[in-house]
């Protein structure tokens, strides 16, 4: 890329994690979380714990990321926030601290939307290493799948999307906090599935596998399925989930990620594309990966995986999103108002 680098700061506030990222064009300088562990004790996320959280975290945060980029406020070309999805009041102290800061400054606004920017994590690069893999080849296909969203993205460049399926009910994310909660397991269950699931067999138990029209999904009858597994197998043995927790785990994940390949491999065949690629906070579940990798190997498909950093919720996709809007003049007004369901 000719020309002066451009320097952006990105604001990441849609959810429960304060994140604020420093990029010179697509290198990432700094990338800071700040996670909030007190949505553990509710077993979900609190909106109003979020946004007051957000309010605490979000001037130490972005002043941590400058410092570890070495650069200085006087140097940044421009500011990029979420404006949605997400949840309001959080969306809302990253995109009011992101417009006040172009004030100050007096430098351009950019807002981003969140799912765009999960898709985009593909084009991330480190400023010390020559990046974590190929990128995805115009168009392709992405599973963006989190605890909110779940979709299959037809990207036809960086800022030309089309989801052409999403879920009609719950989200792929949802489906497994909330079977991890049927499980005894604290907040987020997710990841402690996943856990369990490596030790387990995935075909010890047949759940059922929900059916949508066309490329959507539903998850909503799969979460009851397991509740009344679970309750009737109780019935039967009360230490059952202690016993099987492992094979339980297992095939509650193995029939998560086949209706999502399921999925995937239509959306491929009917749209002919072989570039394919994953992105989201799901994406980062060990078991959907080397599902994608081997479907991938068996259907010749050119697969992308973003480094675990870049998959859940991160500043960082912010940034290179704002980049590419950048570069196309994509420059928001200070009158821009965060929207909770901004679609694609």
């Amino acid at each position: 890329m000719s020309g002066k680098p451009i320097i952006i700061l990105g604001i990441e506030s849609s959810c429960d994690e304060t994140s604020a990222s420093v990029t010179r064009n697509t290198n990432v300088l700094a990338n800071l979380i700040a996670s909030q562990k007190i949505h553990e004790l509710y077993g979900g996320v609190v909106p109003e714990l979020a946004s007051r959280a957000h309010q605490k975290n979000i001037v130490p945060v972005v002043e941590e990321a400058l410092k570890q980029a070495g650069i200085k406020k006087e140097e940044i070309d421009v500011i990029a926030f979420t404006r949605g999805p997400g949840l309001i009041g959080s969306l809302l102290v990253g995109s009011s601290f992101a417009k006040a800061m172009s004030l100050a400054l007096n430098i351009p606004l950019i807002e981003v939307n969140h799912m765009q920017a999960h898709v985009l994590a593909h084009f991330i690069r480190k400023e010390d290493v020559r990046g974590h893999g190929e990128n995805p080849k115009f168009p392709f296909l992405c599973l963006t799948v989190s605890g909110g969203h779940t979709q299959i993205v037809l990207a036809k460049d960086y800022l030309d999307m089309e989801v052409i399926g999403e879920t009609v009910d719950d989200a792929a994310g949802e489906a497994f906090d909330k079977a991890a909660k049927i499980l005894g397991l604290p907040y987020p269950g997710g990841p402690l599935i996943d856990q369990y699931a490596q030790e387990g067999n995935p075909n010890a138990f047949k759940f059922p596998e929900p059916k949508a029209e066309g490329l959507n999904f539903s998850f909503s009858g799969l979460k009851t399925a397991v509740l009344y597994f679970i309750r009737d197998k109780e019935k039967e043995n009360k230490n059952f989930i202690q016993e099987n927790m492992n094979d339980v785990c297992a095939s509650i994940q193995h029939t998560i990620i086949k209706i999502l390949l399921d999925k995937l491999i239509a959306a491929s065949k009917q749209t002919k594309i072989k570039e394919i690629a994953i992105a989201g906070g799901v994406s980062a579940n060990s078991g959907l990966r080397n599902a994608l990798t081997e479907t991938g190997k068996q259907l010749s498909w050119n697969t992308y995986i973003p480094p675990f950093e870049y998959c859940t919720d991160n500043a960082a996709m912010i940034a290179i999103a704002g980049y590419f809007k950048y570069l196309k003049g994509e420059f928001a007004e200070q009158s821009v108002a965060a929207s909770a369901r901004y679609t694609l």
